[in-house]
């Protein structure tokens, strides 16, 4: 970021709710920020955790605390007291940041160059599964994925990178940190608002955006017709709809479907906008990415940008996902192993299942997970979200033509919501408590 400071020291680094910082600005408020979390504590090998919401004040914190030799934690703004305080054990952290830094500042000397090997940031994985695990991703991790998504998607100088996913997980975050390193600028917005995020687009305020599905959906039940500036936006968070996709491709929408991980710094594989809006439905890995499917078809993963605490005894980083190479080395991703359904002695994928059902034009949303039952050993279950009224036997009949009969929901539950995180990734555990 120093050399952004020094190369387009009035160009705009960050745009965001609570400033406009360009990069001189933004390269003194770093420095300032960590003299001050010097003067409350802080030293080289300690980690620091933040609620602060997204903007200029985290921004600052975040190219800050490495001057110090300190790694940053971001956790949830709105998570509650129990469940903040387990976070913030588990990634030992030192010192607590909750609002802007203020006060005193300490006489200390500064980092001016970055060990590749130290680690940079600390952040929680999304928790679908199972309880969010710290994961302590290095400086290299970091640059080696903002070159490489550059590499897939390029670069523009006049490009501005709309982040409205959460910054304490891994896509949001790598919007500030991969804007920094193009020296360009990155448009921050607290939370996702859907007129808003419309408004930017249509107007042609960004050329580059990270959104999940869940958002794109939003937007085009909002109306969004067009976003004459986009030049791509990364769609990841899960299964894509195919129906949304095709919806994306007739308005021309630049959708990049995206699959990555916090272990990896965020992109994995990036389908290119063009290919997208032609339907394609494999993506190559990006630069420095090698993939390898194992005998239980679960995607394996090498490259520099893949945290080294998360790296096999094998070498490689086991994603825990399912998918498939085609001989051009391209992947498909098809699920995740602990979403496989066994029933009747067949195996059903969750995935699968789900992108039946929202094929519906009824269904905004569904969920699918086994449920225990004596006769079957699990029983496929459907939670949806229903835009228009459709009988139960509507949407079974429906699954019947694109499904195999042992995949067919044999219980369908009709809940106003379904439970993501602030991803909107689906906590699949969660869904036999919602409603």
């Amino acid at each position: 970021m120093s050399a952004a400071a020094r190369e387009r020291p009035d160009h705009q680094a960050v745009v965001a709710d609570d400033g406009v910082l360009t990069y001189a600005e933004l390269d003194e408020a770093a420095s300032r920020a960590a003299r001050r979390l010097a003067a409350l504590g802080a030293r080289a090998g300690d980690r620091v955790a933040t609620t602060l919401p997204a903007g200029a004040a985290f921004a600052a914190l975040l190219h800050g605390a490495p001057r110090l030799g300190a790694a940053l934690a971001p956790l949830g703004p709105g998570m509650a007291t129990a469940g903040r305080g387990r976070l913030r054990e588990c990634s030992a952290a030192r010192l607590w940041v909750e609002r802007p830094l203020e006060g005193d500042e300490a006489d200390v000397r500064l980092r001016t160059t970055m060990d590749p090997g130290a680690t940079h940031t600390v952040i929680h994985t999304s928790g679908t599964t199972s309880a969010p695990k710290p994961v302590a991703l290095t400086v290299g991790n970091h640059h080696a994925s903002a070159l490489a998504s550059a590499r897939a998607l390029g670069v523009q100088d006049s490009d501005r990178w709309l982040c409205v996913l959460p910054v304490f997980h891994v896509g949001g975050l790598a919007v500030l940190l991969r804007s920094a390193v193009y020296q360009t600028t990155a448009v921050v917005h607290e939370r996702f608002g859907v007129d808003r995020v419309r408004s930017a687009l249509e107007v042609g305020e960004v050329t580059l955006a990270s959104l999940v599905s869940t958002m794109l959906h939003r937007l085009r039940e909002a109306g969004l017709e067009t976003a004459p500036r986009l030049r791509a936006a990364l769609l990841g968070g899960g299964p894509i709809p195919r129906e949304l996709l095709d919806w994306a491709r007739e308005r021309g929408l630049p959708v990049a479907p995206t699959y990555g991980m916090t272990e990896t710094a965020s992109q994995i594989v990036t389908i290119p906008p063009a290919d997208a809006l032609r339907g394609e439905r494999f993506g190559e890995p990006l630069e420095g990415v090698r993939l390898h499917v194992g005998a239980d078809g679960e995607i394996l993963v090498r490259g520099p940008m893949v945290a080294p605490a998360e790296i096999g005894e094998d070498g490689w980083l086991h994603t825990g996902d399912l998918g498939s190479l085609d001989a051009r080395g391209r992947l498909t991703v098809t699920g995740r192993l602990n979403d496989v359904i066994v029933t009747g002695g067949e195996n059903v994928m969750a995935g699968r299942v789900e992108e039946a059902l929202l094929a519906h034009p009824a269904v905004a949303d569904a969920g699918v997970a086994g449920l225990a039952d004596a006769e079957w050993g699990e029983r496929v279950t459907a939670w949806v979200v229903l835009e228009d009224d459709v009988s139960d036997s509507e949407l079974t009949e429906h699954c019947r033509a694109l499904l195999a009969p042992f995949e067919v929901p044999k219980e369908v539950r009709r809940v106003s919501k379904l439970p993501r995180n602030a991803t909107g990734k689906l906590l699949r555990s969660q869904l036999a408590g919602s409603g």
